[in-house]
């Protein structure tokens, strides 16, 4: 069997104990199949170069050998380091906070077409906008797609709405009108003049989904590796709030997928797969019919995997390892 070596790319400087990647990696360095492996943080100034996609493929990464652990420091990431080279690696994974550009995603792509990438740097480009949404009509609430004050207009009659920009994360963004009051979370607005005066942004484009009644019966994320549910937490809004979202003060609670959950996810489940996304994070909503709908797709370093496994008492990490090596040799044999 072959030898793997690989290169994981990260930020160590918005890490904490609860990072998915340290569990991660002190499973996946253990593995039979991995020769080494290397980390490399955007977080280290040496590597500003390569992580701003400035044709620079030369990086400052430690190696890591037995169980890797959390270090408030950061130390590891920036004095326990070698120079590497990207091609020298048979595989990285991508466990990359956001913001990540495009150009950084489009360097990475071409430093070698014939590399396995977990996920996809194209695959993210395409999946993570929630624009994607639009090829799941079916499953997902009544949505537009909207870049002008008219586009909203048009699709806001006789419902409450919420815009989602295309490409923000962690709920940041988000705005929700009825009528003519326009909530950004923090204060409301008059809708009309809310968006005239910020026609510029609206033309970046928005996401317009239908506002659904039954969001305070919280927001469920569904992790799914090489197209199987792994586990599945639900995230449940603050008092007074419709946001359900833990950076914003929402709450997560262990739970499990419902037969139109796993329909959901047997149905993207192909065409992520098609663009390269193994890894990937889904998100329903109950509609106002009571049942789960997609909400969003998540294809940028997913996390909750120590705290499924704890809260399951399944190995989770293991057999999530377990795909990512069987996915590289299977990759490895079509080359």
């Amino acid at each position: 069997m072959k030898q793997i070596r690989v290169l994981v790319l990260t930020d160590h400087s918005g890490h904490s104990r609860e990072n998915s990647i340290y569990a991660l990696i002190s499973e996946m360095v253990a593995h039979e199949s991995c020769q080494e492996l290397y980390v490399a943080s955007r977080g280290n100034a040496k590597n500003k170069n390569f992580f701003s996609g400035l044709n620079d493929c030369i990086l400052q990464a430690m190696r890591v050998e037995g169980t890797f652990m959390f270090d408030a420091s950061g130390d590891q990431f920036i004095s326990e380091t070698h120079t590497v080279h990207v091609r020298e690696f048979d595989f990285i994974f991508l466990r990359l906070p956001r913001p990540v550009s495009d150009e950084f995603l489009h360097f990475i792509k071409k430093i070698d077409g014939e590399k396995v990438i977990i996920n996809d740097p194209t695959g993210i480009m395409t999946c993570s906008t929630k624009e994607f949404l639009l090829n799941f009509p079916d499953l997902c609430p009544p949505m537009r797609l909207c870049h002008t004050v008219e586009d909203v207009s048009t699709f806001l009659p006789g419902q409450s709405i919420v815009l989602k920009p295309l490409r923000e994360y962690g709920g940041k963004g988000l705005v929700k009108i009825t009528g003519d009051t326009l909530d950004d979370g923090d204060q409301l607005h008059d809708t009309r003049s809310y968006l005239e005066e910020n026609k510029s942004t609206l033309a970046e484009g928005y996401l317009a989904m239908k506002y659904l009644k039954n969001v305070t019966e919280g927001d469920k994320r569904i992790i799914v590796v090489g197209g199987e549910i792994m586990a599945c937490s639900l995230r449940l809004p603050p008092p007074d709030s419709w946001v359900c979202n833990v950076a914003r003060g929402g709450t997560s609670v262990s739970t499990s997928a419902t037969p139109e959950e796993e329909s959901i996810i047997k149905h993207i489940n192909p065409l992520l797969q098609k663009h390269g996304i193994f890894i990937y994070g889904a998100d329903t909503l109950v509609n106002d019919e009571g049942k789960r709908v997609l909400s969003e797709i998540n294809t940028l370093s997913i996390g909750g995997f120590p705290q499924a496994q704890k809260q399951t008492g399944q190995p989770i990490i293991k057999i999530t390892i377990n795909k990512i090596f069987d996915h590289i040799h299977n990759a490895c044999k079509k080359k």
